[in-house]
């Protein structure tokens, strides 16, 4: 290769690998590195667009119960691999018909497209997981609304209705546990 086209051929080899990496870097941004779903910001967007799409669409807010007790007492190797086993069965739940994204910590999310067999995915998420030749109980709290019920379809208003229900099955009055004060 003759200097002149070296030349004229080195910006676009240098657009072309910056283009690469910022690619790879928003792709990477938008998935969690424990368990490969997407993370808030990655979900979020493609939520939007299902809710909008599909009347019938179900968000879904999941909490793994006691998650902090099965760090403290088999250790946070443990706690990890309960993440990324739970966050396989909920892709695998969600299939084509759904979108599985994880908020943090033990919260996950789903949207599916049309109303889904909730009970299905309690028992899915809700089985034993192998560790260490160890079977480390687990249990899932899920909270859901169905977007046609909302007086105006928005994700945030279904994911505030999804979190009460969350609560509300895990026997408690609000988030972290918080009971209203009795008189």
């Amino acid at each position: 290769m003759d200097t002149q086209a070296l030349a004229l051929a080195l910006p676009f080899i240098g657009w072309a690998s910056h283009t690469a990496l910022l690619t790879h870097r928003l792709a990477t941004a938008r998935r969690d590195p424990l368990t490969g779903l997407r993370t808030r910001a990655g979900w979020t967007a493609l939520a939007e667009r299902v809710i909008r799409r599909h009347r019938d669409a179900v968000v879904l807010l999941l909490d793994l119960d006691d998650f902090k007790n099965l760090n403290d007492s088999h250790g946070h190797a443990a706690g990890d691999f309960a993440l990324a086993v739970t966050a396989e069965r909920l892709a695998a739940w969600c299939g084509r018909h759904g979108i599985a994204g994880r908020l943090g910590g033990d919260e996950f999310v789903a949207i599916a497209r049309q109303a889904p067999d909730l009970e299905s995915l309690r028992r899915a998420l809700s089985q034993p997981v192998a560790y260490a030749g160890r079977r480390l109980p687990v249990s899932v709290s899920v909270g859901s609304c169905h977007v046609r019920d909302l007086p105006v379809r928005s994700l945030s208003d279904a994911l505030a209705t999804a979190d009460s229900a969350m609560y509300a099955a895990k026997g408690t009055g609000g988030r972290r546990g918080i009971r209203p004060l009795s008189r």
